[in-house]
């Protein structure tokens, strides 16, 4: 019930952010709810990356000015509009029908506008997989639990050094050495 209370709260901010235009508190909202992707809730990773989308996408105001904006941004509003009143109704079901009419949405649209949000939904995805990454899930069931593929996480992850933990480091056999010779040796 926590989480519903959580997403809702979040999804109401991100309208009126959305609204105002505000990129910066959008991007804040989509930063919140990565622990509870982390746990897998799938709720959170949809609203994660619907939101980070969003994000990206107002943080290109060149792209309002094209073809297919205005519908966009009207599809977009009214489904998140429903998908608030849908987890207050707790209707999860239509909540992720909600979803599926942005990512619709963008079907409507054409040209440069088109590929530039399908490109930047693709990037999301794997985005907030590697951010799940981080929170200790494997790369295997991050990118199952993501839709995405393996090598598109491992080659992202890669990149951002996401990987890179001092967790998995040994001590070299020098130093071994010589602790074993120095417990032995007292």
């Amino acid at each position: 019930m926590q989480e519903i209370e959580n997403l809702t709260r979040i999804l109401e901010e991100t309208l009126i952010a959305l609204e105002k235009e505000d990129v910066k508190k959008i991007k804040e909202l989509s930063d919140e709810t990565i622990h509870s992707a982390s746990t897998g809730n799938e709720n959170s990773i949809i609203v994660g990356i619907i939101i980070y989308s969003l994000g990206k996408i107002l943080s290109r105001s060149d792209y309002r000015a094209l073809k297919g904006w205005k519908s966009f941004n009207k599809i977009t509003i009214t489904a998140l509009k429903n998908s608030i009143n849908d987890l207050k109704n707790e209707n999860e079901k239509k909540f992720r029908q909600d979803f599926l009419m942005i990512k619709k949405a963008i079907n409507k649209i054409s040209g440069k506008l088109k590929k530039y949000i399908q490109e930047v939904f693709k990037k999301a995805e794997i985005n907030k997989a590697s951010r799940i990454h981080e929170h200790g899930i494997s790369l295997e069931k991050t990118a199952k639990m993501m839709g995405i593929t393996l090598y598109d996480l491992q080659n992202y992850s890669g990149q951002t050094g996401i990987s890179d933990v001092n967790l998995n480091n040994t001590i070299n056999v020098k130093t071994r050495i010589n602790y074993l010779e120095e417990i032995f040796n007292d």
